[in-house]
């Protein structure tokens, strides 16, 4: 079936859909892992936008049940050179076209994806339009211009859980078993962790566990003294979507929060941390997204290779330098990848230590935010 591409600057592709038929507006981003797509497919960071896997190949080893990474596929819409439909791995179940129908996920290929991201690079991530309906190009443009904007956006509200839940699954994938991850849930499930769900992805919930965590997972606007009467050991801010300037309600509750338990932060959850803390965020051009982003421990002088989704960014000259430290930089443009608090259990990074590209290059995180509850619990127990 025939498909549109409309870009807000008036570049137009044509292809072909291989997903479910209508229409759908969003913010056009690229990724540039080889793999990996159903995971990013159904990151809820994704929210919002349609997003252009730039490796050529897409779909060659179907789809299965494991390899998620929330309920269901978050973007919204997906692009790619070329889909191959008859796939062949010993885990698929399905067909990804076949899959993206079924959750009514826009998608099309046959389109120049080297052109598209050339054009995101130069001119910046933009509003775009996919459509099975409507090809007046004047008619879709009119729909692209009149769509939101992803700055000023609060889409935490669209993937955050509704009531708060408790999460065991342990991760039993053969990561689990390298040395420095194995066994931490021997610890019993000592350590009780509120995860704030921003739009969490499941492998962060399973690594946390791993390491002997027991997990609440709550709402984005679950309160601090909601938060506080379960008297956690820890605290969680996970990724997600949108602009995390908009996330207002979100910002002062971990502004309560600071000060009272160990904090740890991933992507979103960095961000919100750092407005939390008197800092800034600002928009990227065309943001981080892939497998391969390089990353400078500052602390050890360690590079690790990490998994990167984010189109926003904390200025780390908004800081206090006598309050926040400095631990983790991009070695591809010098952005922010990390700080942590000089006197204060509370500690971040921009990236994803849970997809593990390196494999294991950021994995020492998880059994950080452990050992500083533990430092913490000592304190706590002493003082009383």
């Amino acid at each position: 079936m025939k498909a549109k591409l409309v870009l807000e600057n008036g570049v137009i592709f044509s292809g072909e859909s291989f997903g479910t038929e209508g229409e759908v507006t969003g913010e056009v981003v690229f990724n540039t892992s080889i793999t990996g797509y159903q995971e990013i497919l159904t990151d809820p960071s994704y929210c919002g936008q349609i997003v252009t896997m730039t490796y050529p190949l897409i779909g060659n080893y179907g789809v299965n049940p494991d390899d998620i990474e929330s309920c269901c596929p978050q973007v919204s819409g997906f692009i790619v050179k070329e889909y191959f439909e008859y796939h062949s791995n010993f885990r698929a179940k399905e067909s990804l076209g076949s899959w993206l129908k079924k959750h009514k996920i826009m998608a099309i290929q046959g389109i120049d994806t080297r052109m598209l991201t050339k054009i995101i690079r130069d001119v910046g991530a933009m509003r775009a339009i996919i459509s099975t309906i409507d090809f007046d190009d004047k008619s879709l443009l009119n729909k692209v211009l009149h769509s939101p904007r992803m700055t000023g956006l609060d889409l935490t509200r669209n993937v955050t859980c509704s009531e708060p839940y408790e999460w065991d699954q342990v991760d039993r994938t053969p990561f689990a078993l390298h040395p420095n991850s194995v066994n931490h849930q021997n610890d019993g499930g000592r350590f009780h962790v509120i995860v704030y769900d921003y739009g969490v992805k499941r492998n962060i919930l399973r690594r946390l566990t791993s390491y002997g965590c027991k997990l609440t997972v709550v709402p984005s606007d679950f309160t601090a003294d909601q938060t506080l009467a379960l008297n956690p050991d820890g605290i969680f801010l996970s990724n997600g979507p949108g602009d995390p300037a908009a996330v207002t309600y979100a910002i002062e509750t971990i502004k309560r929060l600071i000060g009272t338990k160990p904090i740890f932060g991933i992507c979103l959850g960095h961000q919100l941390l750092a407005l939390a803390l008197g800092g800034r965020t600002f928009k990227l051009k065309f943001g981080h997204r892939g497998a391969n982003h390089p990353v400078k421990n500052l602390l050890t002088n360690e590079i690790e290779i990490t998994t990167q989704n984010h189109g926003f960014a904390v200025d780390p000259e908004s800081f206090d330098p006598s309050h926040i430290e400095i631990t983790h930089v991009n070695l591809n443009d010098g952005t922010n990848e990390g700080f942590r608090h000089r006197e204060l259990p509370i500690f971040c990074v921009q990236y994803h230590p849970e997809a593990s590209p390196g494999p294991h290059d950021s994995d020492y995180l998880f059994r950080q935010f452990v050992e500083l509850m533990k430092e913490y619990s000592a304190v706590e127990s002493h003082q009383k």
